[in-house]
């Protein structure tokens, strides 16, 4: 049985690619900070409630994450980089304790994460590591500077690191979802989502299964390295 380590595992899409996985015979450590509940209520529906290990953690301390990967039964064979903060505020109101936050919350986990599962899979010479980066990693977006640049640097990552581990068959690519109906949206009043919506040629908000979908064609096929997959119903392109 394969194992896979997702993290946000408990909500939005997190939690869709944790329950993709589950049906696809993988034992998936999911991890969570707050919302917990959602975990523990699907481990109950399983035929082998030992195939999902809901782990709590603070992804912003690199001692919690050193403690999560002590619970952890190695090897990994995929390593997932989801969880993330968002907000909307304008530039000028960003303060330097939102900018160190956003980059070790959305940037600085993924590095750690990776360095943790790297030496295993460069072992094995076999792995794959996915990170979920964003439209606004791609694009960029106003009232976003600070989530925008590190969902970019999540995609510079990707391409470096895929580059590397390439010669010992690990495989490193980026999701960039567009507007997925998920609760990040809550903070946009629905006549902005409706205005995003208009502005999607496929004309309505992804789904967080799409992304899942996608995550789980990027684990199991095996000649696609440093790529960015848009999942964005055609939004800007």
């Amino acid at each position: 049985m394969k194992s896979i380590l997702i993290t946000g595992g408990s909500r939005g899409i997190g939690f869709a690619m944790t329950k993709l996985f589950l049906a696809n015979s993988y034992r998936v450590y999911a991890t969570c900070n707050q919302t917990r509940n959602s975990l523990f209520e699907l481990q109950q529906t399983l035929p082998n409630p030992k195939n999902l290990i809901p782990l709590a953690v603070d992804l912003s301390n690199k001692s919690e994450i050193d403690l999560m990967f002590s619970k952890i039964e190695q090897p990994l064979d995929v390593l997932v980089n989801n969880a993330a903060i968002a907000e909307n505020k304008l530039f000028d109101k960003i303060t330097e304790a939102d900018w160190d936050r956003f980059q070790t919350v959305n940037l600085k986990a993924c590095f750690l994460l990776a360095q943790k599962v790297y030496p295993g899979m460069v072992r094995r010479k076999s792995g794959c590591i996915i990170n979920i980066s964003s439209i606004w990693g791609v694009t960029g977006a106003a009232c976003e500077v600070h989530y925008s640049t590190t969902k970019a640097g999540i995609i510079g990552l990707t391409k470096a690191l895929a580059k590397e581990l390439a010669p010992s068959n690990v495989r490193v690519n980026a999701i960039a979802p567009g507007v997925i109906a998920t609760d990040m949206l809550n903070e946009y009043s629905a006549d902005e989502i409706e205005q995003l919506i208009q502005e999607i040629p496929l004309m309505r908000l992804g789904k967080p299964e799409e992304i899942a979908q996608t995550a789980l064609f990027l684990a199991e096929h095996e000649y696609i390295t440093g790529e960015v997959i848009n999942v964005n119903g055609g939004l800007w392109i």
